[in-house]
């Protein structure tokens, strides 16, 4: 009886180690998809139309993804808050690629009282992308909930422009993608989105919305010939980041961008890169959520805040 029980046992802990193993191949295999295969075989973006819209258009990933799609031959409507960033930006790139643009003045912190005006700007366009990529953060500062400043209108502009936006956007364009059966929607979420981030928490919980979102989606309308992908980028150097400088770990917003466009059909959700996807299994799979949300995690999220603070301080002087 022991010695059945000793044989079960072993072959039940070989089971589980060829599992194990099968898994993590299975992952190397499709990150080599993913990352590698795609640089050499893309997905021709411009069979889903002639318009790309992006919003979050004059900075950072937002500018890079405008900047990336006209190169690859789309026209593009550029949203964002400020007028003046906007027509630089869209003069840029109509000088560089020939490109048509469109630019469109919002404030993304409004309610859905701002949307109206915007599908009556885009009805009569043919669009095949949207990247809803627009974002704000409660600060630059590590806060604890309560600690916010003006929390009540704070947690407001920031839900309004990190989920609001993406969801009213998608209601605007989606009905005529599935008319044509044919349309791309490209939500950058982050990866703290997929787990509790400490002092961060506001922001990380609008990304995990984003996220669901994005996931839900592309279930939803995948059969109707729609691709949604989720985009969860690690650090990338611009604005929100203080510009922080690029590495082995922190990609500059237009390489980040280049590598996350070709993921385009390959999968549909994404951390964008190869140097963010490497981090982002590390973090998905080898720590835990526990850790996670610890007062290490707490500790190294109060360390990014003030490292900001700092950037920020050196840019005044």
């Amino acid at each position: 009886m022991d010695c059945l029980l000793s044989q079960g046992l072993n072959l039940l802990g070989q089971l589980a180690l060829c599992y194990l193993v099968t898994k993590q191949l299975w992952i190397v295999l499709k990150g080599f998809r993913v990352h590698f295969l795609s640089r050499v075989w893309r997905t021709d973006l411009k069979k889903y139309g002639g318009w790309a819209v992006v919003t979050g258009a004059t900075d950072g990933i937002g500018k890079s993804y405008a900047e990336e799609l006209a190169k690859r031959g789309f026209d593009v409507v550029l949203i964002s808050r400020t007028l003046e960033k906007l027509k630089n930006v869209a003069k840029g790139i109509e000088e560089k690629t020939r490109r048509k643009t469109k630019v469109i003045q919002l404030d993304f912190t409004g309610g859905p009282e701002i949307y109206p005006r915007v599908e009556k700007e885009l009805k009569d366009l043919d669009i095949g992308i949207l990247v809803n990529n627009v974002g704000m953060t409660i600060g630059p500062q590590a806060t604890v909930f309560l600690d916010v400043p003006d929390l009540s209108q704070k947690v407001t502009d920031v839900m309004n422009c990190n989920m609001t936006s993406a969801v009213q956007m998608t209601a605007i364009v989606l009905p005529k993608m599935v008319q044509r059966r044919k349309g791309l929607i490209i939500n950058v979420s982050s990866q703290v989105g997929a787990h509790p981030c400490p002092l961060t928490n506001i922001y990380s919980a609008t990304k995990a919305f984003l996220d669901y979102f994005s996931r839900s989606l592309y279930i939803e309308y995948k059969s109707k010939g729609i691709m949604v992908q989720s985009v969860l980028p690690m650090f990338v150097s611009t604005n929100m980041t203080q510009n922080l400088p690029s590495n082995l770990l922190i990609k500059t917003a237009p390489d980040f961008v280049r590598e996350a466009l070709n993921t385009v059909g390959y999968t549909h959700r994404t951390n964008g890169c190869l140097s963010h996807s490497i981090q982002g299994y590390i973090i998905n799979n080898i720590i835990s959520d526990t850790l996670m949300a610890s007062k290490l995690m707490e500790k190294i999220a109060k360390s990014v805040g003030k490292s900001m603070e700092e950037a920020i301080k050196q840019k005044e002087k």
